[in-house]
């Protein structure tokens, strides 16, 4: 009987001690978030603001980065979802990866966007607006260089938040028909774009050597922007006012604002409020909410010499 009984005992522990892994389980949801464009900065002030939140709310979050290659994304999703985690943040085009998010939804696990573009199969996307911040980057410039010259873009189509900022800089410069599109340049980002924008700078500025013939460079992210005057600096031609704008603010960006150079704007976004933003999606989608926003705007600040001081060292 007492062999029985320390059987019984034994198996009470053992089920409370089941019991409260199960609960710690629940109460320690896992996340994995996927992107193929780790090497950005604003995608790593992304991540770092989910893992920040996430860190407070005790889950576990893999990051999982392939490194530019946006078909990867697919199979690091069927990964994931055979791994069974509870929900599951991409920073990529979500149309590009409809079969892997299709399999999270068989599986029953949410996922959502953060910075990546609307779909039905994500529960919601976490971002800037996109339309917002080209507008007034694309106007600054215009008004800059008086309506007229020549301008030269630097465009990322193959990915929605960055794709639809063309396509409003597009519509602003084409309404000023004195405005001239030199060229529209989509460079190679897979070592954060900085290096082959300032290639395709070079080439850009070696086929129109007359001073005066670019007024400004537009770039629908920082990385190229850097690199535009990275090569208008190596030609000597700085000073002929050749008016450079960004999207992002990223810490380079700022230093290049303040210097008081060509490179004159940026539009700040809030890159650890979209993270931590997605994760307050997360974490209510998990409590049993439903969200019924398809995308969620996170606020933006134009930054120009006149208010660098406020985000430099932030």
């Amino acid at each position: 009987m007492r062999r029985i009984a320390l059987f019984m005992t034994l198996l009470v522990v053992a089920a409370f001690t089941l019991m409260g892994t199960v609960v710690m389980a629940q109460d320690a949801p896992s996340v994995a978030v996927i992107t193929p464009y780790l090497a950005q900065p604003g995608t790593q002030f992304l991540v770092e603001g989910f893992q920040t939140s996430a860190t407070d709310l005790g889950w576990t979050v893999n990051v999982i980065d392939t490194a530019g290659d946006v078909a990867a994304v697919i199979s690091r999703i069927e990964d994931v979802v055979n791994q069974g985690v509870d929900a599951i943040v991409i920073n990529v085009d979500p149309a590009q990866v409809s079969a892997g998010l299709q399999t999270a939804a068989d599986a029953g696990i949410p996922v959502f966007g953060m910075d990546a573009g609307a779909d039905a199969l994500l529960i919601t996307n976490v971002t800037s607006n996109g339309y917002a911040m080209a507008a007034e980057t694309a106007t600054y410039v215009t008004d800059r260089i008086g309506g007229a010259g020549g301008v030269v873009m630097f465009v990322f189509d193959p990915y929605p938040p960055v794709q639809k900022r063309g396509i409003i800089a597009d519509t602003i410069f084409g309404n000023n028909p004195d405005i001239t599109i030199i060229d529209r340049i989509t460079p190679d980002v897979t070592d954060g774009g900085i290096a082959d924008s300032r290639a395709k700078m070079e080439a850009v500025l070696a086929a129109n050597p007359e001073p005066g013939s670019i007024k400004a460079v537009w770039a629908a992210w920082d990385q190229p922007a850097l690199g535009a005057l990275q090569a208008i600096e190596a030609a000597g031609r700085q000073n002929e006012g050749i008016v450079i704008v960004g999207i992002d603010a990223n810490p380079q960006a700022l230093d290049a604002i303040a210097a008081g150079g060509n490179f004159e704007a940026s539009v700040a976004q809030d890159f650890s409020g979209i993270g931590e933003a997605t994760a307050d999606a997360v974490a209510r989608v998990l409590a049993g909410e439903t969200i019924n926003q398809r995308v969620i705007y996170v606020p933006t600040t134009l930054v120009t010499s006149a208010n660098v001081a406020d985000f430099l060292g932030s």
